[in-house]
């Protein structure tokens, strides 16, 4: 998979179009679809990897898992924003992260 295919790929699955990408990392969306042809800055890589909340690595193919945890530190999903979690592609409702941190928070004893 190349970069451009990736980038699209997770973009799909986060819910953002590649129009939204380019205008949040701050690149024209054509310039987006020349990465075939020509890799952009490391910078712009980064940037991207940022929004779409995966590693670099995942973006550029070392590595097929999309968000490796360096520090192996654990996320308390009772931080986490539940706008970078989906389900099948889709983003999960303010109602159904409700109803899944009701779900968590039955079961965590402190």
């Amino acid at each position: 998979m190349t970069l451009l295919s990736r980038t699209k790929e997770i973009a799909k699955r986060r819910g953002i179009s590649m129009e939204k990408l380019a205008n949040q990392v701050g690149i024209s969306k054509s310039g987006i679809y020349q990465w075939d042809n020509h890799e952009p800055k490391p910078s712009t890589i980064d940037k991207v990897a940022d929004v779409l909340n995966v590693s670099t690595d995942y973006l550029l193919g070392r590595t097929d898992i999309p968000n490796s945890d360096v520090n192996n530190e654990e996320i308390d999903l009772r931080d986490a924003k539940h706008e970078i979690l989906s389900y099948g592609g889709k983003p999960i409702s303010d109602e159904d992260w409700a109803v899944i941190k009701r779900i968590l928070e039955s079961g965590i004893s402190e």
